[in-house]
């Protein structure tokens, strides 16, 4: 592995724990048992997101309902999925959608799914942020990039997706010079296609890249024809028990 560049010395040794994201499952119907089984106690779930069809869906979904009730009560942050489609949809339908996920979902907060990178579009994400924490107090606002932003991102929202892709590409990635100012919690690794064999290896890359909220599944896209996040992975609870008993160094 090459070296990582980031935050690899300021914040790996100060005590923050690595905890998983679930960006994104099957509908609830086609996945009760994955649903129920986020809401046992002892995962460390940082946040699982909702989408029910590319959003909230037009109308209350009782599936989905009940999905999100056994969560809150289990303690678990719900997230609803909006698509800003790299920064092209009309302001007005995000807040409509986000709107919808707090009335029928109750949602904790939001992932902007592909979110702009760019400096120009930086003024837009700012106001869209704003105007989601005016509709839901503390609102857990996670920007999905799936890589390195422009750094004025980082002051807009309480996490950012930084990497997502392939365990071939993030075994060799680096981290961007400017998050060595950041704490781990402020970023989220996912990766597919990473073997059992080697998940210490991918949950020692994302220590030493300083992303606490990680999301690893066996899983592909198969050359982008598959969504390799709509289920979980063979290894979760396998996973778990990494997080939980923590990785050497």
């Amino acid at each position: 592995m090459p070296p990582v560049t980031g935050a690899t010395g300021t914040f790996t040794s100060t005590g923050v724990r690595t905890g998983l994201g679930v960006p994104a499952l099957a509908h609830p119907l086609l996945a009760p048992a994955e649903w129920a089984g986020l809401a046992d106690p002892g995962a460390p779930l940082h946040w699982v997101v909702l989408d029910v069809d590319s959003g909230p869906g037009v109308r209350p979904d009782p599936y989905c309902l009940a999905a999100t009730a056994r969560l809150r009560g289990a303690g678990v942050r719900v997230l609803g999925h909006l698509d800003t489609r790299n920064g092209t949809r009309p302001f007005a339908e995000l807040i409509a959608d986000a709107q919808r996920h707090l009335d029928w979902y109750r949602a904790d907060g939001f992932l902007l799914e592909r979110c702009p990178t760019g400096r120009a579009s930086l003024p837009a994400v700012r106001r869209l942020t704003g105007t989601l924490r005016t509709l839901r107090d503390q609102a857990h606002i996670v920007l999905g990039h799936g890589t390195h932003p422009y750094p004025g991102y980082a002051e807009n929202a309480d996490q950012l997706v930084t990497f997502r892709g392939s365990w071939n590409d993030y075994r060799w990635s680096e981290a961007a010079e400017w998050t060595a100012h950041y704490p781990p919690d402020l970023f989220c690794h996912f990766v597919h296609g990473v073997p059992r064999g080697h998940l210490d290896e991918a949950l020692r890359v994302a220590r030493w890249q300083g992303a606490a909220t990680v999301c690893f599944t066996e899983r592909t896209d198969r050359g982008g024809r598959a969504d390799p996040w709509e289920a979980l992975p063979g290894y979760w609870d396998d996973l778990i028990s990494r997080i939980g008993t923590g990785v050497s160094e």
